[in-house]
């Protein structure tokens, strides 16, 4: 007795089988048949399709990024000020923002967009939050709640920068574009940050641009005359002397209980507080004459730096920005290393620059994920000359490999995903699976032609006969793919790169094993036939 459900399994399957049993008689083995016999033809498309292919990426059609970026649950701007801005400043513009982000919320979807607005002022810079609502509630993306807030808040003047993240953490986030640029004088080195950040700001996508140069507290800086020096004076006791007047002189220390205090001795605090103060300081000489400060050094007026970074001895300075969409982000490298870069070498002798951050994490990946791809397919190589005892079958059966890459590509443009990292290492897992459907049709044939069949006979068999189990096989795996492929959670779209390249390149990689591979099996013979004919001759 049959249940319902089987018996309705059973009538399915039989359908199915006979649909795919005319598809193979009316469709798929006459095709084969022309393919067969124009197969030079047929090559020749299929590395037509595969330069085109491999055209549309180089040629930056379409994004190349380190990783997907996966929209956060809180909106962030943060907002850096000169160093030594007063507290009012900050406390302005953090109103100013908040104020923003309450228009936001208010004009759209109020409560069901926003939980909630909180800030932070640390020393010279002001962080401002907006804590968004569940992704399937609010009627906005956190992007699209940036966007908003960037032209809310338009341009503050009088900042270093101000920048709008909607991908804070995870492995996607930072700047997109980061430039480093080296030069040992550093006067050069902050001009040049600032020509590259204004050629970038020519970017109508290019937004968040920092010249990486960030001036210091304003500070007075003394140099020794000749005066003070015939005095005896010397530079660490002229700097000893100006330390005290104004920040202390240690004068003894004294216990009480279990604390230490110390007893600092300094000039009057109405003697503190002007530039002037420091102009009629008097400064004593190691033979007891006091002399006026500004008698025995120069004293000018310059700033300090928050940060000084080196590489090989030279000063560096980072100069980064974000690229909206981030797919566009290998159009703006490629014209910074045709032109932009190029010319500010040009301008500036002796300023040397390379890519950092997302840039360097790439390139660094990408030379792992070559030597793996290259090693994989040796490996793939020998395991194939062993049991098919032949030199030349192998690179028949690992012809599917770069057109599956054709597949991966068209997957990731229909999806409407940017290339990866992540898409890079689906297309290395690919070429251990792709070669799976070239080997069935391969093996086949040559058991066809150990039993006496010709070769174009026996390869016209193994595409007929194998047509089933290569379909199943590839339906299968696409299947098991496709949940993850058709995800729109956040948390699986790091993944999703991946599964494209494998979903997608294995459904083009089994065309390519039933119509490309049997045409290179009789091509390989063809070239044997001449190879044998000229060795008779």
């Amino acid at each position: 007795m049959e249940f319902p459900l089987t018996e309705r399994l059973h009538n399915w399957q039989q359908e199915f089988s006979r649909l795919v049993s005319r598809f193979i008689e009316n469709k798929y083995g006459p095709f084969l048949d022309r393919c067969l016999r124009w197969r030079y033809l047929t090559i020749s498309i299929g590395l037509a399709v595969l330069a085109l292919t491999l055209g549309y990426v180089f040629g930056g059609r379409i994004g190349m990024i380190l990783m997907p970026r996966a929209e956060s649950d809180v909106a962030v701007v943060t907002a850096v000020l000169p160093y030594g801005s007063p507290m009012s400043k900050a406390i302005e513009i953090r109103k100013s923002l908040e104020k923003a982000a309450d228009e936001i919320a208010k004009q759209n979807g109020g409560e069901k967009l926003l939980e909630g607005v909180s800030s932070v002022i640390s020393n010279n810079q002001v962080e401002v939050m907006m804590y968004l609502t569940d992704p399937n509630l609010r009627p906005l993306h956190t992007s699209e709640v940036t966007g908003l807030w960037r032209g809310r808040v338009g341009q503050i003047p009088g900042l270093e920068s101000l920048q709008f993240t909607a991908d804070r953490g995870g492995p996607g986030s930072g700047a997109a574009l980061t430039v480093e640029l080296s030069h040992r004088n550093i006067d050069i080195l902050d001009r040049a940050s600032a020509a590259l950040a204004g050629r970038l700001a020519e970017f109508p996508n290019v937004k968040d641009i920092d010249d990486g140069y960030t001036p210091g507290k304003q500070q007075l800086d003394f140099k020794l005359k000749a005066e003070g020096r015939s005095l005896g004076l010397t530079s660490q006791e002229v700097a000893g002397q100006v330390r005290h007047a104004f920040y202390g002189a240690e004068a003894l220390r004294q216990q009480r209980g279990r604390n230490e205090v110390k007893v600092m001795v300094r000039r009057p605090q109405e003697q503190r507080i002007n530039e002037y103060d420091v102009e009629k300081l008097l400064i004593r000489t190691p033979a007891g004459r006091d002399v006026p400060l500004m008698q025995i050094a120069e004293v000018k007026q310059g700033r300090a730096y928050t940060s000084i970074t080196r590489r090989d001895g030279r000063r560096t300075v980072t100069v980064t920005a974000d690229v909206d969409p981030i797919g566009e982000t290998s159009q703006v490298l490629d014209t910074l290393d045709e032109s932009i870069l190029p010319q500010l070498a040009r301008d500036y002798p002796g300023l040397s620059y390379g890519y950092e951050g997302r840039q360097a994490d790439m390139k660094e990946s990408m030379q792992s994920l070559i030597g793996g791809f290259v090693l994989a397919l040796l490996a793939i190589y020998f395991l194939l000359a062993i049991p098919l005892k032949s030199y030349s079958q192998p690179l028949i059966v690992m012809a599917s490999i770069p057109f599956g890459m054709v597949g991966a590509v068209l997957g990731h443009v229909l999806m409407g995903y940017n290339l990866s990292v992540m898409s890079m290492m689906g297309i290395v897992a690919l070429s251990g699976v792709a070669v799976n459907d070239s080997l069935v049709l391969t093996d086949y044939a040559n058991r066809r032609r150990a039993a006496g069949e010709k070769a174009g006979e026996a390869v016209r068999l193994a595409g007929i006969r194998r047509f089933r189990p290569i379909l199943l096989t590839t339906l299968t795996t696409f299947g098991g793919l496709a949940p993850m492929i058709f995800e729109t959670s956040r948390q699986a779209r790091f993944m999703i790169p991946m599964a494209l390249s494998l979903g997608y390149g294995i459904l083009f990689a089994t065309v390519i094993s039933l119509l490309l591979v049997p045409c290179l099996y009789l091509i390989v013979e063809d070239a044997k036939g001449i190879a044998g004919f000229k060795q008779q001759g």
